[in-house]
């Protein structure tokens, strides 16, 4: 005969938590919220205890307090729900998680290596010294060249030593932009604090976030797509020691918002601007001329196209020209040949994701992986052309598919970029709600507020 649940071991009450049926939405939402914190701590306590970086390493004790956090408030808020208590005011909403994680995860861990920084020791050759990440002092180092030699690429034959990894400028012309506030304000402690490049990649997030919210007249924005977008380890990490990938992500959005709002044309020159920022995302062009083409539903809007098309091609060559004809050859060597594995220095691009573990396994593995990544092509466009995206959270949805299987199959990829599909599937969440006011969030509340 089953124990009473009153007298139940511990462990017992515990599990059913999980295992005994959700009477309704609410409660499978906070089983959720639960899963996703102690899923998130376990990736930051050990990023705590044994990252090879200082960064991540500071990170990841706020990390593993805020996550934490999040675990326990969700595990109280499912114990309430489960005994029909209800928690009062603002410490019953789902949103407290998120809350800590973008304080205690993102704004402090920030705030602490942006004053760490200032000692000076991140140039070192020692990683467990840095306070920020390469890609941070390379593309503040670019923005100081771009204003005095025209171009933010150097020449790596010229440099009367060899070349290395450090040296390359792996972006487009645009991420010098981000820079350029240190370049002409810093030299000073107080200048450089504030002009760190990662405020910069922070505040253009954020900008495009808001940009987006009010080009989908302010949706009621799930709980899981914040926990996707914003919660989640990838980009809160990415948030305090490096932010360049969030802010192309944010411009990324907020292209494919004003596609879904009409706004052609507007839609191609921010998509010039991240793919003049980063190669990566340029797959995402495909997606939205197909969906510019078909968005009106009643009959392809060619005039729309053209309009996407001509402020797409005429903003690219607009950034991309005059740094070109400045120094040709650096900036085939920096864009193109480094990122490729074809220049004079190795890119270290080396996480171990499925692209990378089979070109691994030698000249077979490495056919197999171009391979791999051509057949995925394919499958994007064969699904393109068969359904096209109908809406701006389809195209969101497709974009995040693209760019995910490109990143896992490419053989030197990283794997902070799939902080990327992630924060496109948040993004698709609340494209979906924007779309559809009158369907259920995702954050529907168990007797509390939410």
């Amino acid at each position: 005969m089953e124990t009473e649940v009153g007298r139940a071991p511990a462990w017992r009450r515990a599990a059913r938590l999980f295992t005994a049926p959700a009477r309704d939405s609410g409660v499978a939402a906070l089983r959720w919220d639960l899963g996703f914190y102690l899923a998130c701590l376990a990736f930051a306590l050990p990023t705590a205890l044994v990252a090879e970086f200082y960064g991540y390493r500071v990170w990841g004790n706020f990390a593993t307090v805020a996550y934490g956090l999040g675990a326990l408030h969700s595990g109280w808020l499912l114990l309430s729900a489960r005994t029909g208590r209800t928690p009062p005011g603002v410490l019953g909403s789902r949103w407290c998680g998120i809350a800590a994680v973008a304080l205690l995860a993102m704004i402090l861990p920030l705030l602490l290596l942006v004053i760490r920084r200032l000692t000076g020791v991140d140039w070192l050759i020692t990683p467990f010294s840095w306070a920020a990440q390469p890609e941070v002092w390379v593309i503040e180092r670019s923005a100081d060249l771009l204003l005095h030699h025209g171009t933010p690429y150097i020449d790596v034959t010229a440099l009367n030593r060899p070349p290395e990894v450090n040296d390359y400028t792996p972006y487009g012309p645009v991420m010098a932009l981000f820079g350029l506030p240190r370049a002409l304000f810093g030299g000073t402690p107080l200048g450089d604090a504030l002009t760190d490049a990662r405020w910069m990649f922070a505040l253009a997030a954020c900008a495009c976030v808001l940009g987006t919210l009010k080009l989908l007249k302010w949706p009621k924005v799930p709980v899981g797509a914040a926990q996707l977008a914003l919660a989640c380890p990838l980009t809160a990490l990415t948030w305090a020691v490096a932010g360049p990938d969030l802010a192309i992500v944010g411009l990324l959005v907020l292209a494919c918002a004003l596609a879904a709002t009409g706004r052609a044309a507007w839609s191609g020159l921010v998509l010039a601007l991240v793919v003049s920022a980063k190669l990566i995302v340029a797959p995402a062009a495909a997606v939205l001329v197909v969906f510019v083409l078909v968005r009106r539903g009643k009959g392809l809007d060619w005039p729309a196209v053209g309009r996407f098309a001509s402020a797409l091609v005429a903003t690219t060559a607009a950034l991309h020209l005059p740094v070109y004809l400045v120094d040709p050859a650096a900036f085939v060597e920096h864009v193109f040949r480094f990122p490729l594995g074809m220049g004079a220095v190795r890119s270290p691009a080396a996480s171990p994701l499925p692209g990378h573990l089979i070109a691994g396994l030698g000249g077979a593995g490495q056919v197999t992986a171009f391979v791999l990544v051509g057949a995925a092509a394919v499958a994007m466009l064969v699904w393109l052309v068969r359904r096209p995206p109908a809406n701006g959270s389809g195209a969101v949805l497709r974009i995040a598919v693209g760019l995910g299987a490109l990143i896992l199959l490419t053989p030197a990829t990283r794997y902070g970029y799939l902080v990327y599909p992630l924060v496109l599937l948040g993004a698709h969440l609340t494209f979906r709600v924007a779309e559809d006011p009158a369907a259920p969030p995702a954050q529907q509340p168990v007797s509390t507020s939410s």
